[in-house]
Order: structure tokens, then C-alpha cells, then sequence
């Protein structure tokens, strides 16, 4: 399991919404809102 790192949730890998490569390393996100959300602003 990942966390997503907008809202906190534990996300699979494997059914993950969405999907996104930062810095060399992968982000699974619960919603396309959470990735929206953290493609709009990476850096946190």
C-alpha cells in the first residue's frame, strides 16, 4: 500500500485512480482529484 500524499489515504498500488513521477519517484493518489490537486503543485 502507498499513501496518497494530498489527503493521506492508503491507496493500492494496483487500483490506484491516478498515477503521477516526481523526482524520480511514483505517487498514487485515491481520486483524479487528489491528482489534480498534486500535479498542480508538487512541491507540496
Amino acid at each position: 500500500m502507498a499513501k496518497d500524499p494530498v489527503c493521506g489515504l492508503d491507496v493500492d498500488e494496483k487500483t490506484a485512480a491516478g498515477i503521477s513521477q516526481y523526482q524520480g519517484q511514483t505517487y498514487y493518489f485515491c481520486s483524479p482529484g487528489c491528482k489534480r490537486e498534486s500535479d498542480r503543485n508538487p512541491q507540496g
